[in-house]
């Protein structure tokens, strides 16, 4: 069952219409329909393997459809980088890497800057402004090294922010995290959409998802449901969803019943 409505929210940031992606031989994602509107925050949920980080990834243009399309404010992909903020997942960043947080955040700006030349007053206006807005403007000398799992997440965040996006893509960015970045991040995010940015976020953290996203997209493979997170209520299709016959635990976790 799959919920067709048109999303409420502002202007079409990302479109993704009848997209299909294989992976070798393996079909990660099949005849995908997906748009998320500016003054939207919308959780992209199913079980690991569905595809989400490859839905990301292919509206990041870094893995070509096999079939379908994407754009990004009314643009085909591939021209539209710098409008998408990113946040991958913080074992894919190189900690180790001989960094200040000021310039890991600055990195997220390489494609506006361009590889051969030096950052200009806005750039370092836009990082500092980027810090700030993550609690961690009097950390930016620190080496990222000696950063914690909390304050590396917050790098991230900055770094995707440092780009000014209309878009931004968050991949399980609540994963690992103590209490107060949690809440710092839920309430940025928050901001961010009444700011009329565009989130499309995955996460394992279902209640959270439920608690804070304006619409739920559910996945594997293709989209089983859509929509506002207090309609969906139908057990079968979290089951189906999920992959799973019967999941007393992953209900109870909604606070949906049988």
């Amino acid at each position: 069952m799959t919920d067709h409505r048109t999303p409420v929210g502002g202007a079409p940031a990302l479109e993704v219409r009848a997209i299909s992606v294989r992976l070798g031989e393996r079909l990660a994602l099949d005849s995908v329909d997906l748009t998320v509107r500016t003054g939207e925050l919308v959780g992209l949920i199913g079980p690991n393997g569905a595809g989400k980080t490859t839905l990301l990834r292919a509206a990041l243009g870094l893995l070509a459809p096999h079939s379908g399309t994407v754009h990004v404010g009314g643009e085909a992909v591939g021209g539209s980088r710098g409008t998408i903020g990113y946040v991958p997942q913080r074992h894919e960043f190189a900690w180790d890497f001989p960094l200040s947080v000021e310039k890991a955040v600055l990195t997220g700006r390489t494609h506006r800057i361009g590889w051969l030349r030096r950052a200009g007053a806005a750039d370092r206006e836009a990082v500092e402004e980027a810090l700030e807005r993550v609690a961690m403007l009097d950390l930016g000398q620190r080496p990222i090294g000696e950063l914690s799992g909390g304050q590396r997440q917050r790098v991230l965040v900055a770094r995707a922010l440092a780009l000014r996006p209309t878009l931004m893509l968050l991949d399980e960015p609540f994963t690992g995290l103590d209490v107060p970045t949690q809440e710092l991040l839920t309430d940025l995010f928050r901001q961010l959409r009444q700011e009329e940015k565009a989130l499309l976020m995955t996460t394992h953290d279902l209640p959270a998802a439920a608690g804070m996203a304006t619409r739920l997209c559910l996945l594997n493979r293709t989209v089983i449901a859509d929509g506002p997170p207090d309609e969906l209520r139908d057990p079968a299709v979290w089951l189906r969803a999920f992959g799973v016959t019967k999941s007393d635990q992953l209900l109870t976790s909604l606070g949906v019943s049988r």
